[in-house]
């Protein structure tokens, strides 16, 4: 199926920046390399992680058509595009070249909080004018607001062009509400890098990771033991890595993914403002993590 693509380990990349805090193409070419190499199954370009709400409508444009020329038809790709505004969101979608994009991310809208008919409404239009595949994406912790379970099925099993959703609300409830009321190819995607092997011993079909940027071969390694059934394997995995997962969001996200990805060598440590990098104590301890590893 076209939906198994968006299974196991996808990547949301972060946007390398140089010290003028211009997007750094040679660094978003090594860690696009990195992440190949680490055998991840898909990439997600400008998502949270990859801080698009700092990026200019240009460098949005610039940023996918170079990450696609450099895949080369390598891997999967989803694009990040949401907002607050339903008819921003559509014109966004119809003014990229979507040419090497195999699907859209969409986060629920932030901000002015709407009803679970708004979401629904919102979604329903936002699918109905994409060339593309729609993958929602409900993270409460940053729009505020929650799209509930109920929201998600009607919305999976009324629009033929939803075909999934990435569910970082950090409720495992929620999440199983979901998984046993689906309809068939209707994906279930952990967005919560600490829960993503429970999610899946409870039926998720793989995660889009942050901490898959810094360490893609070891969680891309636990994540296909978890596809496999081999959940004893997966969890020796999981619990070396939990520490590192702690570290990296004590900060927040994107600060301390770009703070290891410098630590290993691939990006420099640059964020933009109203973010900053993480302070001497996490970067020590990530340092010491990665070391271990």
């Amino acid at each position: 199926m076209q939906n198994d693509r968006f299974k196991g380990l996808g990547v949301a990349m972060v946007t390398p920046f140089s010290s003028s805090k211009a997007i750094d193409y040679s660094a978003t070419d090594r860690l696009l390399e990195y992440l190949v190499d680490g055998g991840v199954d898909y990439l997600v370009v400008m998502g949270t992680t990859g801080e698009a709400s700092t990026l200019t409508d240009d460098e949005k444009h610039e940023l996918i058509a170079h990450v696609v020329e450099k895949n080369n038809g390598r891997l999967p790709i989803v694009l990040g595009v949401g907002g607050n505004c339903t008819s921003s969101v559509i014109s966004s979608i119809k003014h990229f070249n979507l040419k090497g994009v195999d699907a859209i991310l969409s986060v629920t809208p932030y901000y002015n909080k709407p009803t679970q008919k708004g979401l629904e409404m919102h979604f329903r239009a936002v699918a109905e004018s994409s060339p593309l595949p729609l993958i929602l994406y409900n993270v409460p912790g940053r729009t505020g607001v929650n799209m509930s379970a109920q929201t998600t099925l009607t919305l999976a099993n009324e629009v033929p062009n939803i075909i999934g959703i990435k569910e970082a609300s950090g409720n495992l409830n929620q999440m199983a509400y979901i998984l046993r009321d689906r309809p068939d190819n209707f994906l279930v995607i952990s967005g919560d890098d600490g829960l993503a092997l429970s999610q899946m011993a409870m039926g998720a079909d793989g995660i889009i990771s942050v901490v898959g940027n810094a360490v893609p071969g070891r969680f891309a390694e636990m994540v296909h033991f978890a596809q496999k059934g081999k959940f004893a394997e997966a969890a020796v995995i999981h619990l070396k890595l939990v520490e590192l997962i702690d570290a990296l969001f004590v900060e927040g996200n994107p600060g301390g993914v770009k703070a290891a990805l410098s630590i290993l060598g691939i990006i420099d440590n640059n964020l933009r403002l109203p973010l900053v990098p993480v302070g001497e104590a996490t970067l020590q301890k990530l340092t010491m993590l990665l070391k271990s590893l």
